[in-house]
């Protein structure tokens, strides 16, 4: 390899982990002579690709950022005045360097371990705090995926609360008013008709609701920017026994009487222009609060307070048991996740402005919005509203005549038909846009600044006395303390301490790929040309995008050996959902509609069967064998009964046991035989990029986690991309969007699709970060993303070598090897020494590491998964940590330390702990804090002793408690 080849391979050495000498070492402590003698052993000949994947080879680092940057500046960056729930916002530069670029922020797992969490857990309680005094709601969740889908879990959640029955609906509709936002409307529709949800649109102010209704949604302000007064029809709602939920804007709730107080039971809606750039279209992250009745049904996370071993007060994921995963086929929703990083802006953004910051900056959008209606109206157009806080509409006699004139003076309205024009500002917007706008409706050139009422107290005659805010909020401390930079960035930082992600160690987590997120691939997000998009701009504007958007599909597809791509789902439940829709459709499309049974594995991830119950299916369990396979017998019996049903079934390969199941190809046989499709769920390939490929097995719909094998960072629980990839067959079926005109764009062979409607609010779900993917398949090119899946494999098989002894390892293959992950069974040291496997997972604290995924899919074991990004020496420490931590077990079985008082059962040791006085314990604090020689040189303390789960559940807080509390839980 000459120079030039070496740096374009340049990325390839900096994304695997272990070096070429570090790779023979651990080939010889596995047993195994070369790298490919071990993949062979490892991925079943029958399932193997033949050749190398059909994508450009790999560029360098400073190729990448070259191109990137040409392609960005195809995308057109107008002044946009579309609204329609996305505007645009200034980010706080101290916010966008310090959470948004920073990998400390962006590289955290979800706060599953919540010791080593705190961080992120107080943000994402300030901003629960945050939506709950704005919206006058006290239950809140910690971010949902986008306002669109917010609204259909609003639906869903008033809808099972109704109808226990689900065979026996009693009340099957929900109303929506005719002025919501159109991709909501769309994303309803999606999620209604599966589960008999008729959705009825009409006038709220004339609609006829009865008994047969379980709720309805209104929007506020609503889609033509009209701030409506709902009491009235929120009282008739109530009467008849239903709910009422309200689509809202944060920041026009700083001046408007909020839901809450309207009398609304659920206030939802995006809290992206708190500081979220466009991104044209995401991520951002919708907020959702609710009344206290609904604390057992609201989905999503809630964070709540609770206090941990020493008393100290300490926060958590309240409520777990209601996660929908962990409820499987009982689930009445798939929301697993969060938005959290977009959520911690989100919130930070509200610190930093504070409540009378947030208030001047809605004046000020207000203002100039009634200024300019004023003008207009001075100038003779028709406003369709007189109260308003951001977005007029008005009637023009030519509306093309104005889109025209706009789109060469590169600006964007937003246009309803019937000649309407909309115009919503934004806190970017100023007094010479606003004069720019008025100059191109060919108004007289004789408008002056000081014409304006701009002044600190101008009356807001658009705002109804009415509707207008009386009510205080974010009053806590925390939103009234921050607001120099420096204490701003410093606050940050004190948060950013207290959380271990991928900048202190590697996070082992099983089904969860915790690998690198590149500096090089992350960088080209804060740019204006990537950031500034509106998801809802011309597409003659968006070609840098359409670009992305036209070649990851292709490579998609090329990896995963199927023939068309949506890249719409945002999170990888809503691409499980998606795709089972796909499944229906097609049914539906031969007049076979009645198959709705889907076989689901025992070992299937948790929301599986949560989505195939969303999406109007049966579930099945299919059992597995001892050595953790799918029982081949039972599938032939399961699919046998229910042959005249069958929709299909959900796989993960290799399994979520950790290994590549030989018999994966007569598995889809056997479904195809009796007229089912066959959905595999994406989580585990990282394990098969390269090596083989889901339509190589048989599969015909596969939704790929973008955030796991495609290097997105899980940015402390979200944000996530889930795309489908389908066959040929299943492409007419994939989502639509309104925008798009119901077509989707990915379809490159200009496949004729049927009408389908969305999954996600934005046409391409949080499109800004697809270019995370696509840089990290560029820079690897088809050389190195084989690779990567090698290296992800020799890194779990070399764990496993060096742990297996010590340890008992559950699920091998016939040659004794693991795939990408494989899984440590605890349970037999209950019985020895009295130590539960979560004893183990908070050890590793303090030992530097986050635990590996905790009993799943086996209770009492740890699935580690080590991914190709660490090197050996990092592996080395992390199985000292486990083999150190056997040897603390193997004193207690031998009575040498005491079972109750021990360095696990203690575990996390935090500082405080340990420089206290009064230390009684049987082992040193040398033990406790520095069980091995690495960790002194780089000590990870913990922010909190063990989490106390039960008092947090029982005692449910969800927002920021008063100051005293806090004085309280240190005394």
């Amino acid at each position: 390899m000459n120079l030039f080849e070496q740096q374009n391979t340049e990325f390839i050495r900096r994304h695997i982990g272990p070096t070429e000498s570090e790779t023979r070492q651990m080939l010889k402590a596995i047993g195994e002579s070369s790298l490919d003698a071990l993949i062979d052993k490892t991925v079943p000949g029958g399932i193997r690709m033949e050749g190398a994947l059909n994508i450009p080879p790999s560029i360098s680092e400073y190729e990448y950022l070259q191109l990137i940057k040409d392609i960005s500046l195809k995308n057109k960056v107008y002044k946009n005045y579309i609204g329609q729930g996305y505007y645009d916002t200034i980010t706080p530069s101290v916010i966008l360097r310090n959470i948004f670029e920073n990998p400390g922020w962006y590289t955290q797992y979800t706060p599953y371990q919540a010791e080593i969490s705190q961080g992120r857990l107080e943000s994402l309680l300030n901003f629960q705090t945050m939506v709950s005094d704005l919206t006058a709601l006290p239950l809140t969740n910690a971010s949902l995926l986008d306002e669109a889908t917010a609204a259909a879990e609003a639906m869903t959640m008033f809808f099972n609360t109704l109808n226990k029955d689900h065979d026996h609906i009693s009340r099957p509709k929900f109303f929506v008013d005719n002025d919501t936002f159109p991709q909501t409307k769309d994303v309803l529709v999606t999620r209604g008709v599966p589960v008999g949800i008729e959705v009825v649109f009409g006038d709220y102010r004339t609609a006829d609701i009865n008994e047969q209704y379980f709720g309805a949604l209104v929007q506020y302000p609503n889609d033509k920017g009209a701030v409506e007064d709902y009491r009235d029809f929120i009282n008739k709602v109530h009467q008849t026994g239903a709910y009422v939920a309200m689509a809202t804007d944060l920041l026009a709730l700083t001046l408007l009487t909020p839901p809450g107080e309207l009398g609304a039971d659920v206030a939802f809606g995006s809290a992206q222009r708190f500081g979220v750039p466009l991104g044209f279209g995401g991520p951002h992250a919708a907020f959702f609060s609710a009344k206290e009745d609904f604390k057992r049904s609201i989905p999503g996370r809630i964070i709540g307070v609770s206090i941990d071993a020493q008393n100290n007060r300490a926060l958590r994921m309240a409520l777990q048991t209601r996660e929908q995963h962990i409820k499987r086929e009982k689930a009445t929703s798939n929301i697993c996740t969060a938005q959290a990083l977009l959520a911690n802006m989100a919130a930070m953004y509200a610190v930093y402005h504070g409540p009378d910051g947030l208030k001047n900056i809605a004046k000020r959008v207000t203002v100039l919005t009634n200024a300019l209606a004023e003008e207009l109206e001075a100038e003779g157009f028709e406003l369709l509203h007189k109260n308003f806080f951001d977005t007029i509409v008005f009637k023009v006699p030519n509306a093309e005549v104005i889109r025209t004139k706009a789109e060469s003076a590169q600006i964007n309205f937003r246009y309803y038909g019937d000649n309407l024009v909309g115009i919503s500002l934004d806190e970017t917007t100023t007094l010479s846009d606003v004069l720019d706008v008025l100059l191109l409706l060919d108004q007289p050139n004789d408008h002056s600044v000081a014409g304006f009422g701009v002044s600190e107290d101008a009356v807001l005659y658009n705002i109804p006395n009415s509707l207008t805010r009386t009510s205080h909020f974010l009053t806590h401390p925390v939103f009234n303390s921050h607001h120099s930079e420096t204490e701003m960035m410093r606050y940050i930082k004190q948060l950013e301490n207290r959380d271990l992600s991928l900048n202190t160690s590697m996070i082992s987590l099983g089904s969860c790929t915790m690998k690198l997120n590149a500096a090089s691939e992350m960088i080209p997000l804060s740019w204006q040309h990537w950031s500034k998009m509106h998801p809802f701009a011309p597409i003659s504007q968006t070609e840098g995008y359409k670009q992305i958007t036209d070649e990851l599909s292709q490579y998609l597809c090329e990896i995963t050996a199927f023939d068309a791509c949506s890249l719409q789902p945002n999170s990888g439940a809503q691409g499980e959902y998606a795709g089972l829709l796909v499944i229906r459709a097609y049914h539906a499309s031969r007049n076979e509609a009645h198959r709705n049974v889907m076989l689901i594995p025992i070992s299937a991830h948790g929301t599986n069967p949560a989505s195939a119950v969303m999406v109007g299916m049966k579930v099945v369990v299919v059992k597995a064998l001892e050595n953790g396979y799918i029982d081949v017998e039972d599938l032939k019996a399961k699919a046998e009964q229910h042959s005249a049903n069958l929709a299909g079934i959900m796989i993960t390969y290799p399994s979520t046991y950790g290994v590549y199941e030989e018999t994966v190809k007569e598995i889809t046989q056997i479904v195809h035989q009796h007229g089912g499709q066959v959905y595999m769920d994406g989580a585990n390939m990282n394990a098969q990029v390269g090596l083989t490929a889901p339509g190589l097995i048989g599969a015909d719909v596969c939704h790929l986690n973008l955030h796991k094998t495609f290097a997105i960072p899980h940015g402390g629980g979200g944000p996530g991309m889930g795309p489908i990839c389908v066959k040929e067959h299943l492409a007419r079926f994939l989502p639509g969007h309104v925008s798009l005109g119901n077509v989707h764009s990915a379809i490159g062979n200009g496949t004729p699709i049927n009408v389908q409607h969305a999954v996600s609010a934005a046409p391409y779900g949080s499109a800004s970060i697809l270019l995370i993917s696509y840089a990290y398949i560029r820079m690897l090119g088809a050389e190195g993303v084989r690779k990567a899946t090698e290296y992800a494999i020799l890194n779990a098989n070399y764990m496993r070598s060096r742990l297996e002894g010590q340890y008992d390892i559950l699920y091998t293959n016939h040659n004794g090897e693991c795939a990408h992950e494989f899984i440590v069974d605890l349970r037999p040291f209950k019985k020895s020494a009295e130590i539960e496997a979560e004893d183990v997972a908070k050890r590793l604290m303090d030992y530097g590491f986050h635990a590996p995924t905790l009993s799943f899919p086996v209770p009492g074991t740890i699935m580690i998964e080590p991914t190709e990004s660490e090197d050996k020496s990092e592996l080395d420490r992390f199985c000292d940590a486990m083999l150190s931590i056997r040897e603390e077990i193997r004193a207690i079985e031998e009575g040498k330390a005491d079972k109750k008082d021990n360095q696990l059962k203690n575990a996390p040791h935090t500082q405080h702990v340990v420089i206290n006085s009064n230390w009684n314990h049987p082992y040193t604090r040398e033990q406790a804090a520095f069980p091995l020689p690495y960790v002194r040189e780089n000590k990870f303390w913990p922010n909190v002793a063990r989490v106390n789960n039960t008092y947090g559940d029982r005692n449910l807080i969800c927002t920021c408690e008063p100051v005293s509390s806090y004085v309280e839980a240190e005394a």
